[in-house]
């Protein structure tokens, strides 16, 4: 059974390298893409139906490019669809939701302090709102309210922050940025799954029938595509908060997430304006770096951590590895290798919160982080650091022992 920690750990590294990748894939394309549009000239000499074009110059190349507003006025005959990026991005990031949330609810999920619910209850709010949140975008982005785009962006803006503070009331504080960012990013890939890629094939198929398109598809299109442009930036935030506890773990977090948001408009801003030969906003980076130091300071001020329970209680599937009989000697030898980082007012010099929000001071939280000890300073020397406090080669034969005794139901010696 111990080995399938391990298996288990690799499996989690293959998913999130396959979604990092697919990730690159989409935003690479999509941010080409809205800089090519941005950056067309029109001019008399353009073929019919044709609203702008580029020339580029890449790897020792030059490339000639060519907008149609709607569409060409035959079919071509070899058209290159963009849409596997972002499916593959969002499956791949839904597994890493699975694999570490829904299967690791007890600890990365559920914080009994914000809402006692069981892992079932839990992962169903966790899919529920991850669905009604595109059902609710898409009506709204449907209705006639959605007609003004600057009017509906301010409105969504809006809707983010309560979504924000709404998952800070139900999850821990690492699940509810990671589902902010989830939730996000279902939004814009379910934007090119539903809107964009299906208009696309209607005036495709309106080609093939010998037919006019109709420009309201991609006019429809390109207002979904312009919302996934400055939402990408504060998803890749929201994606990397579980890694920084000072973004998660803190009083303020849903106010960080809000200002990281604002944060995304400002500098695709920049670059948007710079791509259309718009001007050059530099104040943008000045706003922008006004608002992380807000971040900065929200984050400590007040100095609360709310990521860990005050009382991490033992649950039946930690119990194991608390009535284990090397556990005394694990712990002992926990408090003095790991405690002074993985504390809730970590002793290390210049460390002012717990390495990923992991607090390893009492019995049961311990017991909940037997993995990572097994995997992290049993199996392998990642922790801690260059090894800066000495654990011994004994020492991490007895994590390892201690860990896959406890698996096994046998006793240590």
């Amino acid at each position: 059974m111990y080995e399938y920690a391990i298996a288990w750990d690799w499996l989690m590294f293959a998913v999130r390298w396959l979604h990092v990748i697919t990730a690159i894939a989409w935003i690479g394309s999509s941010f080409y893409f809205v800089a090519l549009d941005l950056g067309l000239k029109k001019h008399p000499a353009l073929p019919p139906g044709a609203h702008g074009e580029e020339w580029q110059v890449h790897g020792g190349g030059f490339y000639h490019i060519q907008k149609y507003l709607v569409a060409p006025a035959n079919m071509p005959e070899h058209l290159v669809w963009f849409k596997w990026e972002s499916y593959v991005t969002w499956l791949s990031g839904f597994g890493m939701l699975c694999l570490v949330y829904y299967a690791g609810a007890d600890l990365y999920l559920i914080d009994p302090n914000v809402l006692d619910v069981s892992k079932p209850v839990a992962i169903a709010i966790s899919l529920g709102s991850l669905a009604l949140g595109w059902i609710l975008y898409d009506l709204i982005c449907k209705s006639p309210f959605g007609n003004d785009n600057t009017r509906l962006m301010v409105a969504l803006y809006f809707i983010l922050v309560f979504v924000a503070w709404g998952y800070t009331q139900l999850f821990t504080g690492r699940a509810a940025l990671l589902h902010l960012g989830a939730f996000t990013a279902t939004i814009m890939s379910a934007n090119v799954f539903f809107i964009i890629i299906p208009n696309q094939k209607i005036v495709v198929a309106d080609l093939i029938a010998g037919r006019t398109p109709d420009p309201k598809y991609g006019k429809i299109a390109k207002q979904r595509s312009t919302h996934n442009n400055y939402l990408t930036l504060p998803v890749l935030f929201l994606m990397l908060s579980n890694h920084y506890p000072l973004a998660f773990g803190t009083e303020f977090n849903w106010i960080i997430a809000s200002l990281v948001f604002l944060m995304g408009v400002t500098i695709r801003h920049y670059f948007n304006t710079r791509h259309a030969d718009a001007g050059n906003p530099t104040w943008t980076w000045l706003v922008t770096a006004l608002l992380f130091v807000a971040i900065m300071w929200l984050s400590t001020v007040p100095k609360v951590l709310t990521g860990a329970a005050e009382d991490v209680r033992v649950s039946a599937a930690q119990q194991p590895f608390v009535t284990a009989e090397a556990f005394p000697r694990v712990r002992d030898t926990v408090l003095g290798r790991c405690a002074m980082c993985h504390a809730k007012e970590p002793g290390w010099e210049g460390m002012v919160a717990p390495p990923k929000g992991v607090v390893l001071e009492t019995d049961g939280e311990i017991a909940a982080h037997a993995r990572e000890i097994y995997l992290q300073a049993g199996r392998s020397h990642a922790m801690p650091p260059a090894n800066v406090t000495q654990v011994s080669d004994e020492e991490r034969r007895l994590f390892v022992a201690w860990y896959e005794s406890a698996v096994n139901g046998e006793k240590t010696q």
